[in-house]
């Protein structure tokens, strides 16, 4: 029996706690449950020498996930696991499950530590807790990093619990004991017991602190293999449950009627009574943000929607277009340190449109509000946030507002922000009824959030060989950080006055940092214009503050005769992204021969402790480019990506494969097609027809994933990770391609539009059979 199956009590005076030794919980309970309080300590990484080397960033020493980790870390020891007489293992996880897989990496290390099977996990999404605090927000590629140890501590407390009820019952010493899938024997005399045998008598009449070992590396069975999802039958036979899916008496489907133009609001409605009168519908309301109908069915409302005669007071963006939004970040941006005549120089702007999230389920949440109570159902990153200010919208206390958090259609920060949770609650309340609230499509595209649109200006100064200053300036439409960090006084703190820029200028400080030694770096960020609904989408500024610093280190390669990898690689601070970077030259081909108008490009990117490296090939073409795709997409296709990774230690590095699948899907759709066009006050996308996010036809026909050897003995993030570094080598290949450093993204900005926009009122397709194939 290795020391980790020996929970031993506490003796901080004599040995403290060591690296792999840590405290965990007992908690009172009819069977046994556990939990613990610790996680391990982040290190800030090392840097590697240089020329000229810089001065490592906040980013560096310390960034987001730092932040979000340690703030997750005093209440960790109200999140318990729970062992069942049936021998299931029972956890609540407090984050959010949006497709990235953390169910299953949960799972993953709860059998570690336990030595339980996989299927004898169950693990489901927690109600929002307010006593945890900042512990239960879903974001910054946090949630395997922050819960890493906490939830091996408590699964191993188990597991020793589990072994003194055994050599109890069996009359046995620990040291002959075994455990293994979910059964302890005796070595000595074979006999044997079940966990779920243990479940009661392992279980504590108090609350007590123990002393446990965790497994080491090499005794690992599972963290680090490839595992496929715990919810993937559930999920390819359809039965696997979302918002729209939870059974609540009487709720029915809903609608809103929106306004034109962004936040528009409802002047007067002509024919309310007539809409009230059509088939199936029961109730039209006014609320704050349009027109609610509820009806039979989904499509009735649709109808209702259709049918409504609203006259609309302007929007907070009345009359803005690209071109103004363009104008008025160009105003913004901070200035950029005076030339020096005796160095060279690449200076250069980069505008990056709005975008789309872009989860393939909308907005949704099912609400029932009485005079007393209230309950939520919606995918939520945030629960806390949105139990909070939902009570104090509808006037009660916290306590009589119960929030649960289902699993989501994808998010990619869309689901931080609570608005379809807020607006059904305000609709039920409205009506007095339950309701099952469902955005249309176009709503989405139209009034839901948009990662802002941005310039970033950059300068870079050379001499001798070396690069001796680096300096950006990104300026970026207002950012809304309104769910704060997890609860309420951080989420209206991100709105104040000052505040709002101070969250954002934390966040650009925390996320940003340039892997290079660059000699003097600087990177600053200013925003603007607040009218928009803005929300975080995936890496947050990382994309297009990375796609604009790789561009430009292509350019000081080619000004200073280096090829763009090499160039790289002697910059580069860290041997671990020497090695990623190395990795896809070498599985890539770096340098082979390609046609004319098709090209390599290559780019780095690191964060929250982890790296990716990314090798893209374009096809540029006349050919290529000017042939319609379906969905009347024509432009440069990627054709070849290759991707390697080091996250330190991969849990489950099927699941980091998807994810970093995912964020290359997501780093060619904003580098090449997908963008929103704004004109006089509303954005023209309306529908998949017109948002070219990255499809089938523009996958890359050969993609590889290189998930690297662990280099660490924890994980960093990963869950954002690919977006930039794709995006970066997408932008790098197209510019050598075609010989011209591209500046505007996606590619495809501009006119011709490539569709012909929805109408605005009302804004949603006028075929029923448009409608639902478009929008739902």
């Amino acid at each position: 029996m290795g020391a980790h199956d020996r929970p031993e009590q506490p003796d901080a005076a004599s040995e403290g706690i060591g690296r792999r030794r840590f405290l965990g919980y007992v908690v009172a309970a009819s069977t046994l449950t556990v939990a613990a309080p610790l996680g391990e300590t982040l290190l800030a990484p090392t840097e590697a020498d240089a020329a000229v080397p810089s001065v490592p960033g906040p980013a560096e020493i310390y960034d987001l996930n730092d932040m979000l980790t340690h703030a997750a870390l005093p209440t960790a020891n109200l999140i318990t696991i729970r062992l069942d007489t049936d021998g299931t293992a029972s956890f609540a996880l407090p984050r959010a499950e949006v497709g990235q897989g953390i169910t299953t990496s949960s799972a993953m290390l709860i059998a570690e530590e336990l030595d339980l099977p996989l299927e004898k996990i169950r693990v489901t999404l927690a109600d929002a807790r307010p006593e945890l605090l900042f512990n239960q927000i879903t974001g910054g590629s946090n949630t395997t990093i922050s819960t890493y140890t906490p939830i091996r501590v408590a699964a191993a407390v188990a597991r020793g619990r589990l072994l003194r009820a055994a050599a109890l019952e069996l009359g046995e010493v620990l040291d002959t004991l075994t455990a293994k899938a979910g059964t302890i024997t005796s070595t000595v005399t074979g006999k044997s017991l079940t966990y779920g045998e243990l479940a009661e008598k392992a279980a504590s009449v108090a609350t007590g602190q123990v002393s446990v070992t965790l497994k080491e590396r090499a005794d690992f069975k599972v963290i680090g293999t490839a595992r496929r999802r715990i919810d993937a039958l559930e999920a390819v036979t359809g039965r696997k449950k979302f918002a729209m899916d939870v059974a609540v008496p009487g709720a029915l489907p809903t609608m809103v009627c929106r306004p034109p133009t962004i936040n528009g609001t409802v002047r007067s409605v002509g024919n309310l009574d007539e809409v009230r009168a059509m088939p199936g519908i029961t109730d039209v309301v006014r609320i704050s943000t349009g027109v609610a109908v509820r009806g039979r069915t989904f499509g009735q409302c649709i109808d209702a929607v259709r049918a409504l005669e609203v006259t609309w007071a302007p929007g907070t963006a009345q009359d803005a277009s690209d071109d103004t939004v363009r104008a008025a970040l160009r105003k913004a941006e901070l200035p950029l340190p005076g030339l020096d005549l005796l160095t060279k120089a690449v200076d250069a702007r980069f505008t990056f449109h709005f975008a789309s999230n872009s989860a393939l389920e909308t907005n949704c949440a099912v609400a029932d509000v009485r005079e007393d109570s209230a309950e939520i159902w919606a995918s939520l990153k945030s629960p806390i946030t949105a139990q909070e200010e939902i009570a104090l919208e509808l006037g009660l206390p916290v306590t009589a507002v119960k929030v649960h958090v289902t699993e989501g259609g994808g998010s990619f920060g869309r689901k931080l922000f609570h608005d379809a949770a807020a607006e059904a609650a305000e609709i039920s309340r409205a009506m007095g009824k339950p309701v099952r609230l469902m955005w249309h499509r176009t709503d989405d595209f139209r009034q839901g959030r948009t990662h802002p649109m941005s310039t970033s200006r950059v300068r870079a100064t050379h001499a001798l060989g070396q690069v001796l200053t680096y300096d950006q300036r990104h300026t970026s439409v207002a950012t809304d950080f309104g769910h704060g960090v997890g609860e309420i006084i951080t989420a209206e703190a991100a709105r104040l006055p000052v505040g709002d820029l101070t969250f954002s200028e934390t966040i650009f400080a925390l996320t940003q940092q340039t892997p290079y030694n660059f000699g003097v770096v600087t990177q600053l960020l200013s925003e603007t214009d607040k009218r928009f609904n803005t929300g975080s989408m995936r890496n947050i500024y990382s994309p297009n503050v990375r796609c604009a610093q790789e561009l430009v280190v292509d350019e000081l390669a080619r000004r200073m005769g280096k090829d763009p990898y090499r160039f790289r690689r002697a910059f580069l601070k860290d041997e671990r992204a020497r090695a990623v970077l190395d990795k896809v030259a070498e599985v890539g081909e770096w340098g082979r021969g390609m046609p004319a108008g098709t090209a390599q490009g290559i780019a780095i990117h690191p964060e929250y402790h982890a790296y990716v490296a990314v090798l893209a090939e374009i096809d540029c073409r006349p050919e290529t480019t000017g042939r319609k795709i379906p969905d009347a997409y024509t432009g440069p296709r990627v054709t070849k990506v290759v991707c390697a990774v080091d996250v330190g230690l991969a849990v489950n590095p099927r699941g980091l494969e998807a994810q970093m699948m995912g964020g290359i899907m997501d780093g060619i759709a904003i580098t090449l097609s997908s963008g929103l066009h704004l004109a006089d006050g509303h954005f023209l996308e309306g529908s998949w027809d017109n948002y070219f996010y990255t499809r089938q036809w523009n996958t890359p026909p050969e993609l590889r994933i290189v998930v690297m050897p662990p280099t660490t003995d924890t994980p960093g993030g990963a869950g954002e990770l690919a977006v930039a570094g794709a995006m970066a080598a997408v932008a790098c290949a197209y510019g050598r391609a075609t010989g011209t450093m591209p500046t505007t993204f996606p590619l495809n900005h501009g006119e011709p539009l490539g569709f012909e926009p929805l109408p605005t009122t009302p804004p949603i397709p006028a075929s029923p059979t448009d409608g639902l194939s478009r929008a739902f």
